[in-house]
């Protein structure tokens, strides 16, 4: 389940550049229900993007914006509350490990769903249940 996170030059911190995938990745897990899973853990990651400030634009304009995504399989964060309480502990994370002038509309959460099938690790596909399935045998 990857997360990219791009953030301009200078408003992750230095710890915040090393901590927000870790961070991020343990919100998800415990999130979802699945702390000391090991499949589940292990099907956690991504990157962070650092870019010059001038390459970060919203609203048609250059701005500071740290933009997360989330890329799930369709069970992932199944409901509207569960989303809701991701959205709100990644928003503090960022807030965290931003410098003090980094603004809350400047961080975006976008949590974007694969149909049942289209996720895969290797040449595997996984339909939600067989996720299900693999993450009842490492419990």
């Amino acid at each position: 389940m990857p997360f990219t996170v791009t953030a301009p030059e200078g408003v992750l911190t230095q710890t915040g550049e090393r901590d927000i995938l870790p961070r991020l990745s343990a919100a998800l897990i415990e999130a979802s229900g699945a702390t000391g899973n090991s499949f589940f853990t292990g099907i956690v990651g991504g990157t962070v993007h650092v870019l010059p400030p001038r390459h970060i634009y919203a609203g048609g304009t250059n701005r500071p914006v740290v933009m997360v995504e989330l890329k799930l399989p369709n069970i992932g964060l199944g409901s509207v509350e569960s989303r809701k309480a991701f959205i709100t502990t990644a928003a503090a994370i960022v807030a965290e490990l931003c410098v003090p002038a980094h603004r809350p509309e400047n961080t975006w959460i976008n949590i974007v769903n694969a149909p049942d099938g289209g996720w895969g690790i290797g040449d595997r596909q996984y339909t939600g249940e067989a996720l299900i399935a693999a993450a009842a045998a490492a419990h």
